[in-house]
Order: structure tokens, then C-alpha cells, then sequence
């Protein structure tokens, strides 16, 4: 019983650590850096499917530990799920490139990002320089 707890453990804890793609560095490994970021996608699923099960198995044999590791585990997994999925979204990645950028040139004019916190929500906008 000891040991089921512990391999169970091991094996989420590996899985959380692992490490996540570099994004693609030119055109020609595009495709190739979609593809891998749909395949970790599908890897956060099925972590979420199994860490679920293990919760369950814990709820149903009463232990604690089962249940708290998978619980956790499910969770993590399914929100790193959550979000892979929108960063696919092809108008969220522009976004992100731009606000992480300091500044930007468009038609001659210098645009600075500026950080505004409205409720202890901080917001980016640009504003011309």
C-alpha cells in the first residue's frame, strides 16, 4: 500500500517538472514547434486524466495522500491544459508579442508600453512617444 503511494507520488512529481518547448526560432521550425506545442497540450490532458484517477482511487480506498496528490495533480494539469490551449490561438500569441516588447515603431512614430493597476490589476498600454 506504502509503495503504490510513492510510485504514485514519483510519478507526478516527475511529470510536473518537466520541461516545456523552446518556441520555434525561425519560419522553417514553425510547423514543427506547433505540432510539439499540440502534442505537450495532449501530455497535460492525459497527466490531468491520470492524476484525476489517482484522486479517485484515493477517495474510494480512503486514503489521503491518493487523493490530495491526484486532486492537485488533476488541477495543475488541467489549468497548464487550459492554458496551451490559448496560447494556439494565433491572435493571443501577437498580442503577447507585442506587450512584451518595451516599445514599437509604426509609421514613423515611437509607441511606449506603459503599466497602469486599476484594483491591483495590472494593465499594459502603449502610448506615442
Amino acid at each position: 500500500m506504502n509503495i503504490t503511494k510513492y510510485l504514485a507520488l514519483g510519478a507526478l512529481a516527475a511529470a510536473s517538472v518537466m520541461p516545456m518547448i523552446a518556441p520555434a526560432q525561425d519560419w522553417k521550425n514553425l510547423g514543427k514547434a506547433l505540432q510539439n506545442r499540440q502534442n505537450k497540450k495532449n501530455e497535460w490532458r492525459n497527466i490531468a486524466i491520470g492524476s484525476g484517477a489517482l484522486g479517485i482511487l484515493g477517495l474510494l480506498r480512503h486514503d489521503n495522500t491518493l487523493f490530495f496528490g491526484g486532486a492537485a495533480g488533476a488541477l495543475y494539469s488541467s489549468w497548464r491544459y487550459e492554458q496551451d490551449r490559448k496560447s494556439q490561438s494565433k491572435m493571443q500569441r501577437t498580442r503577447a508579442a507585442y506587450f512584451s516588447r518595451p516599445y514599437f515603431v509604426r509609421d514613423g512614430h515611437r509607441f511606449v508600453r506603459h503599466t497602469k493597476m486599476v484594483k491591483g490589476k495590472k494593465y499594459y498600454y502603449f502610448a506615442r512617444k
